[in-house]
């Protein structure tokens, strides 16, 4: 009795877990696709907007769903619901953009709704889940404890085929 009385006393007398390292988290940004959660790390995440004004693009992939004019600037716009193959919900004026940055790449991407931003433990992120396949798992990082999808931004922001090169003949 006293060495369980003990054990207890030493795990309530331990410094609260709560002052995890910053290094042991990851912040991310999460949104809804498909009536799914997703989320990408902030430090990809220029920043997000309301969908407004989007223009469609002829002669593009099904998954490119315009340009818009963010702050002066023309961004793509990605419909990762069509690029992972999705279901499709629809455009509502609660659509956002999630203005995706790296080195020598920016466009935006869609999504259905932006709940907030949080932090996100390392060690709490497991692998993948089996529902996941084809080009989503290609893009996952991994998922959280609650089902909470994160993509890996640096590799959607790598990829040539979200590089659009195609020319209509004149």
């Amino acid at each position: 009795m006293k060495r369980i009385l003990r054990a207890r006393a030493e795990a309530l007398a331990r410094e609260p877990a709560q002052a995890r390292a910053a290094a042991d988290q990851i912040e991310v940004v999460e949104f809804v696709l498909a009536y799914e959660r997703y989320a990408v790390e902030t430090r990809c995440v220029r920043e997000v907007s309301p969908l407004e004004n989007l223009t469609p693009l002829p002669c593009t992939p099904a998954f490119v769903l315009g340009i818009v004019n963010v702050r002066g600037e023309i961004l793509s716009v990605i419909d990762l619901k069509k690029f992972f193959e999705l279901p499709e919900k629809g455009l509502t004026d609660l659509n956002k953009v999630i203005v995706l940055e790296a080195e020598n790449m920016l466009f935006g991407i869609l999504a259905d709704a932006v709940p907030g931003v949080r932090r996100v433990p390392v060690d709490e992120i497991q692998p993948s889940l089996p529902t996941l396949t084809g080009v989503r798992e290609a893009y996952l990082r991994g998922v959280t404890a609650e089902r909470v999808v994160i993509l890996d931004a640096d590799k959607l922001l790598a990829d040539e085929r979200i590089i659009v090169l195609e020319q209509v003949e004149g």
